[in-house]
């Protein structure tokens, strides 16, 4: 079976699919790069929850307080992924999201557990407010470069699957 290509033709139904293709990617990229108000609302719930929990709270109190944190966080998760205007079932998330997700995890949790011990070692006054600042800070130092490391891949992995498709 020979049916005659037209060059030309074939360029154009190319760009056609790409186009729209490297629009997803860029915006995807653009919702890691540009929307910060999530990182830091996520920041200063985290802040204020820290800052509270260092009190000499009645136990009843501090279970109120942290079932307060997560429902603003999971509300707050909820909200974002509503407005993210891109719909993507697994192009969205890679091996680099979950690892960002786990080592965010881990450096927040170290950052808490290691600022609390020092600060009580050191007896500083308003410790509480001291482990809060330091840990939310080490958050947002963290969560900025990793999101871009892990939304960078996404648009590497189209490129090597439509390569893929292109030598089948």
């Amino acid at each position: 079976m020979s049916t005659s290509v037209d060059a030309e033709q074939a360029w154009q139904d190319l760009q056609r699919i790409r186009v729209p293709q490297e629009r997803v990617y860029d915006e995807i990229e653009r919702c890691a790069h540009g929307d910060a108000g999530a990182t830091y609302t996520t920041a200063g719930i985290m802040w204020v929850f820290l800052a509270v929990s260092g009190l000499d709270l009645p136990r009843w109190a501090f279970w109120l307080v942290l079932t307060a944190y997560v429902t603003l966080l999971g509300s707050l998760a909820v909200i974002y992924n509503r407005r993210t205007r891109m719909r993507l079932h697994r192009s969205r998330h890679s091996w680099r999201s979950f690892a960002t997700f786990l080592a965010g995890m881990a450096v927040t949790a170290v950052t808490i557990l290691v600022s609390g011990a020092l600060v009580d070692w050191l007896a500083l006054p308003f410790g509480s407010l001291i482990q809060a600042t330091v840990s939310a800070g080490a958050f947002l130092l963290f969560v900025g470069p990793a999101n871009r490391w892990a939304v960078s891949s996404l648009r590497d992995r189209a490129a090597r699957a439509s390569l893929k498709e292109t030598h089948r």
